[in-house]
C-alpha cells in the first residue's frame, strides 16, 4: 500500500488510546466488584467471523473485559438461538450480547435480524437493535447519555476518527455511500446529530460523482473493492474507508482505491489499520458502558 500526499488517519493508534481509557474505567468497575462481561454468539464456521471474534476476545482481555463464546454448528435451528439469547438476556453477570453476523445463508435476512432484535436493548452493545438505532435520532445528542442507548460500533468508530482529525463537524457536507442498517444509515444519523449536512448515497443513486465532488467528508461503506477513484473526489475531502476485501494475491483493500486517492485528497483512513481497530474499541467501550449503567 503506497501512501500519497494525504494525511493518514491512523485508527490503530487512536484505538490504542481509547482502549487505555476503557482499561481505567474497567479497573474502577472491578473496585465495585463488577466485572464487565461480553457474550458472543457465533454460528457455523465462517472463517472471517471466527477471526473477528478472536480479535474481539484479544481486545477484551487487554482491557479486562471477560468474554464467553457460544459457538453453534451451522445446523442449529432458530429456536435454539432464541433460547440462548433469552438465557443471556436474563443472566445478570452478562452485560453485553453480540450476535456475530452474518449468520449462515440458510437463515433468511428476516430470521437473522429476528435473533439480533431478541437481544434486550440494554445489552445490545453492537447497537443494532431498532430501539437503539432510533435513539440516535431522538436523543438529545449528548455522548453516551442514558437515553441514547448504544451506538453501532463501526459508525461510532468512524465518527471518532473524523472528530479526532477534524474536530467540529458542524456545517460540513458529508456523503455516506451505502445505506445498510449496520453502517450507512446509523452513520448518516450520527453525522446529522453532529450538525453536518448529510447526503446518503446507495446503489440506486444517480450520478454519484456529482455528490462526491462537493463533499468535505466521505464515508464509504459500499462493499465494492476500489469503487472510489481519484477523479471522483475533491482535493479537500477527508475519507473514511469502511470496506475490507481480500484480493486474489492475498492483499487487503478497501472500497477506496488507496494508491490513487491518497495522492489527491486531504486525509484518508487506511485498510487495514483504519476503521477496523476503531470498531473493536467502540465495542469494548459499549460493554464497559453497559456495566457502568448496571450500577
Amino acid at each position: 500500500m503506497t501512501q500519497g500526499t494525504a494525511t493518514l488517519i491512523n485508527g490503530t493508534q487512536i484505538a490504542k488510546s481509547l482502549r487505555q481509557d476503557i482499561k481505567t474505567r474497567v479497573a474502577r468497575l472491578k473496585e465495585h466488584s463488577i466485572i464487565p462481561k461480553l457474550a458472543v454468539m457465533l454460528v457455523g464456521g465462517h472463517p472471517p467471523s471466527e477471526i473477528y471474534v478472536k480479535y474481539k476476545q484479544k481486545a477484551a482481555k487487554e482491557v479486562g473485559i471477560t468474554t464467553e463464546i457460544h459457538h453453534f454448528e451451522e445446523s442449529v435451528d432458530l429456536d435454539t438461538l432464541y433460547a440462548c439469547v433469552d438465557q443471556l438476556n436474563h443472566d445478570s453477570s452478562v452485560h453485553g450480547i453480540l450476535v456475530q453476523l452474518p449468520l449462515p445463508k440458510k437463515f433468511s435476512s428476516q430470521e437473522m435480524w429476528s435473533v439480533v432484535e431478541r437481544v434486550f436493548p440494554s445489552k445490545d452493545v453492537d447497537g443494532l437493535h431498532p430501539a437503539n438505532q432510533g435513539l440516535i435520532s431522538f436523543s438529545n445528542g449528548a455522548a453516551h447519555s442514558p437515553e441514547q442507548g448504544f451506538v453501532a460500533c463501526t459508525p461510532l468508530g468512524c465518527l471518532h476518527l473524523l472528530k479526532t482529525h477534524l474536530g467540529d463537524l458542524e456545517g460540513l457536507h458529508a456523503v455516506v455511500i451505502g445505506r445498510s442498517r449496520i453502517v450507512g444509515q446509523p452513520m448518516a444519523n450520527l453525522l446529522t446529530k453532529a450538525n453536518a449536512t448529510v447526503t446518503l448515497c446507495h446503489s440506486r443513486t444517480r450520478d454519484l460523482e456529482r455528490h462526491l465532488q462537493i463533499a468535505d467528508v466521505i464515508v464509504v461503506a459500499a462493499g465494492i473493492p476500489k469503487l472510489i477513484k481519484a477523479h471522483t473526489v475533491p482535493e479537500k475531502a477527508v475519507i473514511i474507508d469502511v470496506g475490507i476485501h481480500r484480493l486474489e494475491d492475498g492483499r487487503l483493500c478497501g472500497d477506496v482505491d488507496f494508491a490513487e486517492v491518497s495522492a489527491k485528497v486531504s486525509a484518508i483512513s487506511p485498510v487495514p489499520g483504519g476503521v477496523g481497530p476503531m470498531t473493536i474499541a467502540s465495542l469494548m467501550n459499549n460493554v464497559c458502558l453497559a456495566a457502568e449503567r448496571s450500577i
